[in-house]
């Protein structure tokens, strides 16, 4: 589908043109957060557990892989790495006897919020040249293609 023109050219506006645009932006991005986060001694794994207790409080393990997409036992490993660092402690859940709640350690907190606090600066400076306007535009357009596409594969 080739139906926008832009300086006189035509644009591919084809769902597979866009599907490749996305990640070749994502790739483009994901290098940059890779960079700056592997300058943490950790890996996205990590920094996403760590991420999501900062912002949500203590969380399952089942809920932590929710929120930053992994599976389970890729959430068993990251757990037990930052646990092993002393950044996460495992509690029983007093509402259900099956699941641990992961918590941060003190020492995890104050390494968080060190540590997403540059990050935050670092991702910034990646997208500096990119107005605030047009990244709010995008942002809910990304949403709503993402739940266009999940509705669609989901059955819905």
């Amino acid at each position: 589908m080739n139906d926008l023109k832009k300086d006189g050219r035509e644009t591919d506006t084809s769902g597979v043109h866009l599907w490749l645009v996305l990640w070749k932006a994502m790739r483009s991005l994901e290098a940059h957060a890779e960079r700056n986060i592997g300058g943490f001694g950790m890996g996205q794994s990590d920094f996403g557990v760590l991420e999501a207790l900062l912002h949500r409080g203590p969380l399952s393990v089942k809920q932590i892989g929710a929120k930053v997409l992994l599976t389970s036992g890729s959430m068993t490993a990251a757990v037990d790495r930052l646990e092993a660092r002393g950044l996460v402690t495992r509690q029983d859940d007093a509402e259900d006897r099956r699941s641990r709640i992961i918590h941060l350690t003190d020492a995890g907190r104050e390494l968080i919020e060190r540590v997403f606090a540059e990050h935050r600066e670092a991702m910034e400076e990646a997208v500096a040249g990119f107005p605030v306007e047009e990244r709010a535009a995008l942002i809910e357009s990304l949403r709503r293609l993402g739940r266009l596409a999940e509705d669609k594969f989901s059955g819905k």
